[in-house]
């Protein structure tokens, strides 16, 4: 009985003629007996030279490329580079030393595979991927490598404080302590995070100096954070950035409109307007017209006209209470207690003054509206005799540049 099922069993794999005279042979004589070995001897052979060909294992039309190749040093964080021919990736995981995976994202051809971060700078990385062909057969490919050690860092500085409001009309500015190079990269590595969906867009002014805005004014309220990743961004030939995170709050808003025809500037907070008179830029030192914002409340300031390129008439040295400056060139709005022309004349040297107290007064109408302002507050001027509106690099004047060449 035993023998019989072993001939059943060889005799399914050698195919049904050979179940065929299996059976008879266990149903005849000698000669029967001997047929059944002699199709046995068959079935086996047959199976024998099959089998090599049913259980070789595939070898894949695919093939994995990784850049760096495996132990090398010096890695620009840029420079990995996976990739599949004659197939599509199917798994890629890198991860440094101590485990944590880099997040990236195979292409939707599966013909590569994108870092979603940048790499960080002197560390060690390990990288597996695996490709299949058009029949499912896979092949695989592995790297380890360290990236370079940075010869500098370019410190990245900003205008904005963790956690601090600013007004509707901030500018964001930051400055780098080398120029720069790879500006695209850079630009990439510094993004927006609002919880409102507002876009932000930056600005190159020279090669130290990127600008951020949004098309319009910020909405009041809105929440945002600056996101730093330049760590793996080479900023400067050998040079590269560091990461970080600045969140910050756009407050009330506030719009002040000065019509130095007029002499008068009107106030515009949270939808409630209110006039104030003023005085302006003579005809020999106008202001600028245009939209600036306040970069700073300094407080009280001393002016000199020794500091005024082109100065006309009587010379001053003045200890001037309420500043806050508009402009990178000296612009300010400030309390101004030595005259009596507002609403009247202009006849300040550029900027635009207010009444106030010798030494600052907190009930006075510069005192007041000081204390009312913050940092990122729209300051807009018109109708001034000087007919150019001011550099949009001169100070957080940004939005004298239309938003489709910023």
């Amino acid at each position: 009985m035993r023998s019989i099922r072993r001939v059943v069993a060889v005799g399914l794999v050698g195919g049904a003629m050979a179940l065929t005279a299996a059976c008879g042979g266990g149903s005849g004589g000698g000669s029967g007996s001997g047929a059944a070995k002699a199709d046995l001897g068959a079935g086996a052979g047959a199976s024998a030279s099959a089998a090599p060909a049913s259980s070789a294992p595939k070898v894949s039309t695919a093939t994995v490329s990784i850049e760096p190749k495996n132990g090398a040093v010096d890695v620009a964080p840029g420079a990995l580079k996976i990739g599949a021919t004659g197939g599509k990736l199917t798994t890629v995981k890198v991860s440094d030393k101590t485990g944590k995976e880099v997040p990236g994202t195979i292409a939707a051809d599966g013909s590569g595979w994108t870092p979603s971060t940048g790499l960080a700078v002197g560390t060690a990385y390990q990288v597996s991927a695996m490709a299949a062909d058009a029949n499912g057969a896979v092949a695989e490919a592995d790297s380890s490598f360290t990236t370079l050690t940075p010869a500098a860092l370019a410190k990245a500085s900003d205008n904005v404080d963790n956690d601090a409001t600013y007004g509707v009309g901030m500018i964001v500015s930051v400055d780098f302590s080398k120029d720069v190079k790879n500006k695209d990269a850079v630009l990439k590595g510094i993004t927006f995070e609002t919880d409102n969906g507002t876009v932000v867009k930056g600005h190159w002014f020279d090669d130290r100096r990127l600008d951020f805005r949004p098309e319009e004014y910020w909405k009041p309220g809105t929440k945002v954070t600056v996101h730093y990743r330049l760590t793996s961004v080479e900023i400067a030939p050998g040079v590269y950035g560091t990461d970080r995170d600045e969140p910050f709050t756009i407050g009330r808003s506030q719009v002040s409109t000065v019509d130095a025809a007029a002499h008068k500037m009107t106030v515009v907070q949270n939808g409630t307007s209110s006039d104030i008179d003023i005085t302006s830029g003579s005809d020999d030192h106008p202001t600028w017209n245009g939209t600036m914002v306040v970069m700073a409340k300094e407080g009280t300031v001393r002016m000199q006209s020794s500091t005024l390129p082109g100065m006309t008439g009587a010379p001053y040295d003045l200890q001037v209470p309420h500043s806050m400056r508009l402009t990178t060139s000296g612009t300010y709005v400030h309390g101004n207690w030595w005259s009596d022309k507002f609403g009247e004349d202009n006849v300040s040297h550029g900027c635009v003054g207010l009444r106030d107290a010798k030494g600052g007064g907190n009930s006075t109408t510069m005192g007041k509206f000081y204390d009312g302002s913050m940092v990122g507050d729209v300051v807009i001027v018109k109708n001034s005799v000087k007919k150019e509106t001011l550099d949009p690099a001169n100070g957080l004047s940004g939005w004298n540049l239309p938003w489709s060449t910023w």
